[in-house]
């Protein structure tokens, strides 16, 4: 096993109180990655063997909005400057729609299921950027809401997978509390209901990486929670309500998840970290369809204007009883 892979499953599975830069999480999962890929092309051309190594994929929650994609998040813009009167409008326009869904409490013995399309990059970390094909990721979050070490369980499958097909743990070397990190239907429904306090528990609780702002990093939890989870409905507006007095936020007319279904979106910039999110939804519904990332600027990369990293597409979002169990297909 090389130095490079034997760093990357270290920081990978490092607890999720470890206040890891973004840029250096993603740095070493993409150096991970493409070992995985590496180690997978020369099996195939030795004689089989039994392979005992399996990664110990630690997404703390607060990432798997992009669940099995490298994504990133940014932010820009004066953060004295409020959010845009149309970002604003449309926020509370789709917290009024949340209100109206009729979200059965989840048990703490069953899952949450999220089955995406997923779009990511396939270049090398210090080169240009190089989609690959879309594939298929699902999600089954566990709901204990006990400390866990097994935060939930994964399989990606298709074109440009990663170790298609298998399941994979979600774990932590350490147990994980409910919260941001292990956010379980009973944690999330205790969460304040009126934005500004709510709001103000963000500030204070979420975790920044050096190279993004308070703001961003709160937007983008806000973002992993609305696409990853179930939640009472007056819990869901309230996150919506709470991302609309986040500074820098604003609206875009037109956008297309992975899955190349068009809406409005709802997006920030970040001028530290030279990336920016967008949040997508159904023009008619209201409806979270899925995201968009991109780099904004990366001298690495030669990028000097925005450059889509990685999309996703939101298909099936339900609650199962056991984790690789698939929803049927009139439930999510």
């Amino acid at each position: 096993m090389s130095t490079n892979r034997s760093e990357a499953e270290e920081l990978l599975s490092a607890p999720a109180e470890w206040d890891l830069p973004r840029s250096r999480h993603l740095h070493f999962k993409d150096v991970l990655m493409q070992q995985i890929d590496e180690d997978l092309a020369s099996a195939a051309a030795q004689t089989p063997r039994r392979r005992t190594w399996r990664p110990a994929v630690l997404l703390p929650l607060a990432s798997m909005a992009l669940a099995g994609a490298l994504l990133v998040t940014f932010t820009s813009g004066d953060p004295e400057t409020p959010a845009p009167v149309s970002a604003t409008a449309t926020l509370n326009r789709i917290a009024v729609a949340a209100m109206a869904s009729d979200e059965t409490p989840v048990r703490d013995d069953q899952f949450v299921y999220v089955r995406r399309l997923v779009i990511e990059n396939k270049g090398t970390f210090e080169g240009p950027v190089r989609l690959g094909a879309p594939h298929t990721s699902e999600v089954w979050t566990s709901q204990n809401p006990e400390p866990v070490r097994v935060l939930g369980w994964m399989r990606d499958s298709g074109k440009d997978a990663i170790m298609p097909g298998q399941m994979l743990p979600i774990e932590s070397p350490s147990a994980v509390p409910a919260g941001f990190d292990h956010p379980t239907y009973k944690w999330l429904a205790s969460l304040p209901t009126d934005p500004d306090a709510l709001l103000q528990l963000l500030y204070k609780q979420v975790r920044v990486a050096d190279d993004e702002s308070k703001e961003q990093a709160v937007f983008s939890q806000i973002g992993d929670l609305l696409s990853g989870t179930v939640m009472p409905p007056e819990n869901t507006a309230a996150l919506y309500k709470a991302a609309a007095r986040i500074p820098g936020v604003r609206e875009l007319p037109d956008a297309v998840d992975a899955a190349g279904r068009h809406g409005i979106a709802i997006t920030r910039e970040d001028a530290r970290s030279a990336t920016r999110d967008e949040w997508i939804f159904d023009k008619k519904t209201l409806a979270f369809l899925g995201a968009r990332n991109y780099i904004t600027h990366d001298e690495t990369k030669g990028i000097t204007s925005d450059t889509l990293f990685g999309s996703t597409a939101v298909l099936r979002h339900a609650v199962v009883d056991r984790h690789g169990e698939e929803p049927a297909k009139s439930d999510g």
